[in-house]
């Protein structure tokens, strides 16, 4: 007979411990899109079934894991060490200095969490949490776990009582995902990002090595550069256009939020929950772009104008807020707004704040700000963006979200039914025992 201390799950273990223990190795070619979960019914066709347990929401812990693995702060970054338009210094162009479970373009660490379950709606924001809040992950892998988890409960605001009044049809949901998503017990998560910060990142990093920001639409410079060239600032040998860099920003945002999902899917497997990285619903209806229809979705702000197809989301007042109007009158206070996050009293090269380095203040005070003429380059080209195309950025929304992440307690019994052994992990099987 088997001894129970041999055995990797029984009734006494920790969850968390045994998360912990799980391989990553395991989670990378176990993964699989499971989707059908307690209390779901497919109506017909050859896998028809309904499923023999009433639907069953993910616990706190549950939640707090997947919301840990997926927008979690683990510490301090690294930074970008060395740029050559400052030689002598340190780079400046990490815009956060936090450390997280994703990585993100040059440290610009835009991202947030939204997501949903019976009980309501909910974001988890920790792009302006201080990285030493978590001092380090040493060798207690399920000790950091729960201090990651505590931090992303802390920077947690519920949006409302009731789950995304997201309906299951078009053009609120793509024909597909009607049957599963967004289904009493699951729990629906949709990263969402602020491109408006990501392009006034680029932009600065652009400018800073010389680069003059080219309109590839109409031939031209972004704004009237021509000061900034005389001065030396801009080299006319160094152009950008300004296309590439609005792609760069986008594929960037979209980078982040698969990174973020990914890990949230591999976290699946090894806690034996199902679920999906997935797409095929309408991000104008999440945010709340048809709230005169009667669907809330998240509450969030949008901007309007006859010659869009689609509004623009920038965001959700006092909690999640782009660097753009209507936050700000104009782009310039919303540049100056940027460079203070960055240079301020509570940036991510203040002075008095600690760092990875083990000469933290003197890296630190031997960065220099942005001078006024930097930050007047920096708003000519933010405010010709905006003027042009009525937004900030100026060919993508505001608001990135490309995809989404549905956690489900598996109905093990319907894969028992249609499919081959091997159709889920051991970790499937023993959910309720290690979990509930």
């Amino acid at each position: 007979m088997k001894n129970q201390d041999d055995d990797p799950y029984n009734e006494n273990m920790d969850p968390i411990n045994e998360l912990s223990k799980f391989p990553l190795m395991h989670a990378i070619f176990g993964r699989r899109a499971r989707r059908f979960g307690y209390g779901m019914e497919i109506p017909s066709g050859p896998l028809a079934y309904k499923s023999k347990h009433k639907a069953l929401p993910l616990s706190e812990l549950e939640q707090a894991v997947l919301i840990a693995a997926g927008t979690g702060v683990t510490g301090w970054n690294f930074g970008v060490p060395f740029g050559p338009d400052r030689p002598y210094e340190h780079a400046h162009y990490t815009h956060r200095l936090t450390g997280r479970t994703f990585p993100t373009a040059g440290g610009f660490g835009t991202p947030a969490m939204l997501y949903t379950d019976d009980k309501g709606t909910y974001i988890t924001n920790t792009r302006d949490v201080e990285p030493s809040a978590i001092t380090e992950l040493g060798e207690d892998l399920a000790n950091s776990t729960q201090s990651i988890m505590d931090v992303c409960r802390k920077h947690t605001t519920q949006l409302s009582n009731e789950r995304l009044d997201l309906p299951a049809a078009p053009p609120h949901m793509l024909e597909p995902n009607l049957w599963m998503a967004n289904t009493p017990g699951s729990t629906l998560f949709m990263p969402i990002g602020d491109a408006s910060e990501q392009v006034l990142a680029l932009l600065s990093m652009a400018i800073s090595n010389g680069n003059i920001i080219m309109d590839d639409d109409m031939g031209t410079t972004a704004g009237n550069l021509k000061p900034f060239i005389e001065s030396g600032l801009l080299n006319e040998n160094k152009r950008t256009p300004l296309s590439v860099l609005h792609q760069m920003a986008y594929e960037a945002n979209c980078s982040e939020l698969a990174f973020m999902c990914h890990n949230m899917v591999l976290t699946l497997q090894a806690m034996g929950l199902g679920g999906l990285y997935f797409n095929g619903m309408n991000r104008w209806s999440i945010l709340g772009a048809f709230e005169e229809q009667g669907i809330n979705g998240m509450g969030f702000t949008f901007v309007r104008n006859e010659q869009w197809t689609v509004p623009n989301p920038v965001g959700l007042k006092g909690v999640y807020e782009a660097l753009c109007p209507p936050w700000f009158s104009d782009m310039r206070t919303a540049v100056e707004a940027f460079v203070t996050r960055k240079f301020g009293p509570d940036g991510a090269y203040a002075h008095h704040s600690r760092g990875p380095w083990k000469e933290s203040a003197s890296i630190r005070k031997g960065i220099t700000p942005y001078n006024d003429e930097f930050v007047d380059c920096l708003s000519e080209v933010a405010q010709y963006i905006y003027k042009k195309h009525g937004k900030f950025p100026g060919t993508f929304s505001t608001v990135v979200m490309n995809g989404f992440v549905q956690a489900v307690h598996l109905d093990t019994e319907f894969y028992d039914k249609y499919y081959q052994p091997g159709s889920y992990l051991s970790t499937h099987a023993e959910h309720m025992k290690v979990w509930h």
